[in-house]
């Protein structure tokens, strides 16, 4: 016990709130600090992703022009998702299709999916050597897929780390295609034109003919630019490690994960004015859409009662 204390939160803690106001009104969120200047906030509402990181004051993550947005306002057709599309640090897509919109098997999908407009149920929170945050998210329908998110945070009281532990079961009775990708996106000031950005892919391919103009700079960073077009890269990855480095604030971060868990990595690069953000996206699929990764025989299954797991850490350091 810390005697010149009178409650833990004076250094560390979670705190749930709710905002007020806007298309953000009502939402649930949860604020960790872990008391060494690591501090993140998780969207309970929006699948349970990290919509806000800091470190040392400092944020790290890009905030999309519409904020924050209730699942209330969710637009499932075609790219709709943009509308609602906070981005924040983590947004997770999926769980049936991750990418553009298309067709497959007879089912209009949507742009990455409805998981990251899913309210999560069951949130727990404790604290031992760690701030734990737990909960669920139920992607099920009647006549059709019935996947289970369980999601579990882990921060270190003695560590600038997250560690996300996710487990995906299928509690349907049929095989149902399983797709999920971490879109975690960079933003300023620990991402501009003088970051240093590090993957430890052994090839990069290119996703269309735009991002092949690029494809000699597409780790290099620049400056925010009007009217820049997206470019899309798809890295054949060595291990499980993505890296970023911003001298403007001496800090990098980093991105850790099991390529047999999440065979795939995309960066996202996006260097336009006001929409300048670098996503580093681990994931079992590319965003393709699930009819070309089905055609390609990529497509990933859960048979009933299957689950399977994932682990991702994200690690903070000055230097």
């Amino acid at each position: 016990m810390n005697e010149y204390i009178g409650h833990e939160s004076q250094l560390y803690g979670v705190e749930a709130k709710r905002l007020c106001g806007g298309k953000g009104d009502g939402m649930r969120l949860f604020e960790v600090n872990n008391g060494r200047g690591l501090m993140f906030t998780i969207s309970a509402d929006r699948a349970g992703d990290i919509s806000r990181l800091y470190f040392d004051g400092k944020n790290l993550g890009f905030f999309a022009p519409c904020g924050y947005v209730s699942p209330q306002y969710y637009d499932n057709k075609g790219a709709g998702f943009l509308k609602s599309f906070t981005a924040g640090f983590l947004t997770t897509c999926g769980l049936t299709a991750v990418g553009s919109p298309c067709i497959d098997d007879g089912e209009e999908l949507p742009l990455h999916g409805t998981i990251a407009n899913t309210p999560a149920e069951n949130v727990n929170t404790w604290i031992d050597d760690s701030i734990h945050v737990k909960l669920t998210v139920r992607d099920a329908s009647l006549f059709g897929h019935k996947l289970i998110l369980t999601r579990e945070y882990v921060c270190p009281l003695d560590k600038d780390e997250i560690i996300i532990k996710d487990n995906v079961k299928n509690i349907g009775n049929d095989k149902t295609p399983y797709m999920i990708l971490y879109h975690m996106n960079m933003g300023y000031p620990l991402l501009c034109e003088d970051s240093v950005v590090t993957v430890a892919s052994k090839k990069i391919n290119a996703r269309n003919e735009r991002a092949q103009e690029g494809i000699d700079k597409a780790l290099i960073m620049e400056k925010p630019q009007l009217g820049f077009e997206e470019q899309c890269y798809y890295h054949e990855m060595e291990k499980g490690l993505a890296k970023i480095y911003s001298p403007k604030i001496k800090t990098e971060l980093s991105i850790n994960y099991n390529t047999d868990e999440l065979a795939y990595f995309t960066e996202w690069k996006m260097m336009g004015k006001g929409e300048y953000v670098l996503g580093l996206e681990p994931g079992n699929c590319t965003p393709d859409g699930r009819d070309v990764i089905r055609k390609e025989g990529k497509l990933r299954f859960l048979e009933a009662g299957e689950e399977v797991s994932q682990t991702i850490t994200i690690k903070l350091e000055r230097k």
